[in-house]
């Protein structure tokens, strides 16, 4: 697929999106005999990828992994829906940053300074420091420095607390799974929309992802036009003259996931944890020792 496709789907309406998605979701739904289910992480995106499936099936299963690093008020409304399934990976939170590292920059970057520092390959360390023949797969020159970090880095999270519990439900039921990933949030996520499309039938793991179009507009305007519940923390969506928007949390995701925290406007994700949910600031800036990895990063948590 073109962006350029990419970009006319995005411009659709509102309700052409909605219908698209519908047909994604409905051609996924066939193929599989039924046998799919929906990855509800009790956010925004997954909310509206939900309400939008079980209009269709409403049978459909949502699958919520419970990786002890969400909201507690995201935990508490997941369980307000019916037909939920609760996974739970078998390593916390802490336990991976000990055998692994932290999670910081962003998945590839953090892949790039963990292989670096762990291979005894030259030709892949060469890689990561100097790009291939076309000058990628490298680790960027202002994050090199933490390759002499006191602490480990790497990308292992996402996969040790969310990804292995939901190959191994999957394995287990044979269903496959409907995301409620946007192509916009990230460049690895945009690549794969414009590489495979929204059903990914014959992947190694095969997924859905029908929102893949989307936009975080289209997200606040489909729940502000509907009425849909939503958890507490987004705060309330409202509309403006430049469009929709939430008085909470722009995202909420893995609390104490730095991945892009670089990026953000003041307060960052952890100022807010601190006005919010003081306790939980001070357990993963003390327990979890996160605040040694952003002091010496050079970005405030107070």
């Amino acid at each position: 697929m073109q962006k350029s496709e990419l970009i006319e789907r995005q411009s659709m309406s509102l309700r052409d999106k909605i219908d698209l998605t519908t047909e994604r979701i409905e051609k996924w739904y066939d193929y599989w005999g039924g046998k799919v289910y929906v990855a509800f992480s009790g956010g925004k995106d997954s909310t509206v990828l939900l309400n939008i499936a079980r209009s269709v099936f409403p049978e459909i299963p949502a699958v919520f992994c419970d990786t002890g690093l969400e909201y507690p008020e995201i935990r508490k409304f997941v369980k307000s829906f019916d037909n939920i399934i609760i996974l739970r990976p078998k390593l916390s939170f802490k336990q991976v940053v000990e055998k692994y590292g932290y999670p910081v920059i962003s998945k590839e970057q953090s892949q790039y300074i963990y292989e670096a520092r762990t291979t005894k390959s030259s030709k892949l360390l060469n890689t990561r420091l100097n790009g291939n023949k076309s000058g990628q797969g490298k680790i960027r020159e202002k994050w090199k420095f933490l390759l002499d970090a006191p602490f480990s880095i790497s990308n292992k999270c996402c996969y040790v607390l969310k990804k292995s519990p939901a190959i191994i439900y999957e394995k287990k039921t044979g269903n496959k799974a409907i995301v409620g990933n946007l192509a916009d949030e990230s460049s690895l996520r945009l690549t794969t929309y414009l590489r495979y499309g929204c059903n990914m039938y014959n992947n190694s793991r095969p997924i859905s992802a029908p929102l893949s179009f989307w936009k975080e507009s289209d997200i606040l305007e489909y729940i502000y036009l509907r009425n849909l519940p939503i958890c507490s923390v987004y705060g309330d969506i409202k509309v403006s003259d430049t469009g929709f928007y939430n008085t909470g949390l722009d995202r909420t995701g893995c609390i104490w996931c730095m991945f892009g925290v670089q990026n953000d406007e003041y307060p960052n994700r952890f100022q807010r944890l601190k006005q919010t949910h003081p306790k939980l600031h001070e357990y993963c800036m003390k327990e979890l020792e996160i605040k040694k990895v952003l002091d010496y990063m050079g970005i405030d948590s107070e």
